[in-house]
């Protein structure tokens, strides 16, 4: 075999060794090219891997000068950044504005009260007023304040009994089931004992008072056991002048507790003056009381002045236009344009607003006789059966003005500045409702350049 042979036999064998034995030569890629395959590195044993410094060695520096005041310098910015964001932050809370401390709310002054004061007009007696409760839910309503119901002939004081119910207007089991059922809805049922309701004088007569009022206690307190959220007793001015008036609140007010719902002593005066009301709320402690303040014929400037005379004792005050006298409302606002103003302004004052059955659609009261309320006015005639243009006018209206009562009912029951008083007016503002179809609702309108025309009512939100 010759030399070239040899070579050749010797590269066929390093061709056929694994790759990674293979001797590099210097026939592979040029400087700063890559060779294919893989090369074993032995690592030699005597290399020293780094473990950091010891604790002897970390204790040595950092006891050094330069170390010790870094430290120091650290530390003592820490310390003056937490003092600084602390008197920062005491500065901030001394110099922000008070917020007023939100009063006492009770439940009869977080909503509206709904006055049934002819359970037959409104729904064929007691049983009627129990299957309209889902509806009457649906206007936001605190509570109902039912009755008279009790038995009595007018004037006639020997046929008095405040613990038994006028056969016409329902029975003891009635009203028990509207209570169970009015009170898992959230609502709270308040009855009206005002003794001589079908008479001339609410009391019979000032020598009959003490005797009356001794008869109201002892049925208030018969009532309240059945499960009655409160009383109501009209002439109040007269009611607190018996001397067994404290005894009578005692007994509306009871024994409760922390986990005891609050009863209501609500009483009505017609044709004080607001300054007699202020004395009369300040000197009885009653809890609500309902004038017919707004029902007077003097004009608007004299009202404002007495709604402020009274602002201080909102808690213990309620509104109505009728109410007083358990009317609708449509006896003193006689259009539609009247009675949705009417509804804005009683949501909206400070205070309870009490409204009567039917004022939510604008019930037409026409006489001395309780109007027959309207119910199911959502179905539209069928054509076939269609009433007159007239009747379907109405019907429409009823609509409307009961969607207008239903959205300034929630948002007197959910607005805070709707439940308490304390406003500051912004530059500018949002309408929310208005009568005036010129105000487009979402609408901003610039307060200072804002003019409401005579009649009109506008509900405006800002922050």
């Amino acid at each position: 075999m010759t030399k070239d042979a040899e070579i050749d036999m010797k590269e066929v064998e390093l061709r056929e060794m694994d790759p990674e034995k293979q001797p590099m030569t210097g026939d592979g890629p040029p400087a700063g090219g890559e060779k294919n395959g893989t090369v074993k590195v032995k690592v030699p044993d005597n290399e020293v891997t780094f473990t950091g410094l010891s604790k002897e060695e970390l204790m040595k520096v950092a006891g050094t000068p330069g170390w010790v005041r870094t430290r120091w310098a650290l530390l003592i910015l820490f310390w003056l950044g937490w003092v600084g964001m602390l008197a920062g932050a005491i500065v901030i809370i001394v110099q922000a504005p008070r917020c007023k401390p939100i009063p006492e709310m009770n439940w009869w002054n977080e909503g509206p009260l709904y006055q049934i004061s002819d359970t037959e007009a409104f729904a064929d007696g007691l049983a009627g007023v129990e299957a309209r409760l889902d509806e009457i839910n649906k206007l936001k309503v605190k509570g109902l304040v039912l009755g008279p119901l009790h038995s009595v002939q007018p004037d006639m004081l020997a046929t008095l009994n405040l613990k038994e119910m006028d056969p016409t207007k329902g029975n003891e089991p009635a009203l028990l089931a509207v209570l169970e059922k009015a009170h898992k809805k959230g609502i709270s049922v308040v009855l009206d004992l005002t003794p001589n309701y079908l008479g001339s004088a609410p009391w019979f007569s000032p020598s009959d008072l003490d005797d009356v009022m001794e008869k109201v206690n002892n049925a208030a307190e018969y009532w309240l056991g059945l499960g009655v959220d409160g009383i109501k007793v009209s002439d109040f001015t007269l009611a607190t002048k018996s001397v067994d008036w404290s005894k009578f609140q005692a007994a509306v007010k009871g024994n409760l507790t922390e986990e005891t719902k609050k009863r209501v002593l609500m009483g009505v005066v017609e044709n004080v003056s607001d300054v007699e009301l202020s004395e009369l709320v300040n000197t009885t402690s009653v809890d609500l009381v309902l004038s017919d303040l707004l029902s007077h014929s003097n004009g608007g400037v004299q009202r404002i002045m007495a709604m402020n005379t009274l602002s201080s004792q909102q808690r213990s005050l309620a509104w109505g236009l009728g109410a007083a006298h358990q009317e609708q409302l449509s006896k003193k606002a006689t259009t539609p344009a009247l009675i949705r103003l009417y509804q804005l302004l009683l949501f909206t004052m400070p205070g309870t607003p009490v409204f009567t059955y039917g004022d939510e659609i604008g019930l037409q009261a026409i006489g001395a006789e309780s109007p027959k309320m309207v119910w199911d006015i959502e179905k539209e005639p069928v054509e076939a059966a269609a009433v007159n243009d007239t009747a379907e006018v109405q019907r429409k209206e009823y609509v409307a003005v009961r969607k207008w009562f239903r959205s300034l009912s929630e948002l007197r029951v959910k607005e805070r500045s709707l439940l308490h008083e304390g406003l500051e007016l912004p530059e500018t503002a949002t309408v929310k409702l208005s009568t005036d179809k010129a105000l487009l609702v979402d609408s901003p309108v610039t307060l200072d350049k804002f003019v409401l025309a005579p009649g009109q009512a506008v509900l405006l939100q800002f922050p």
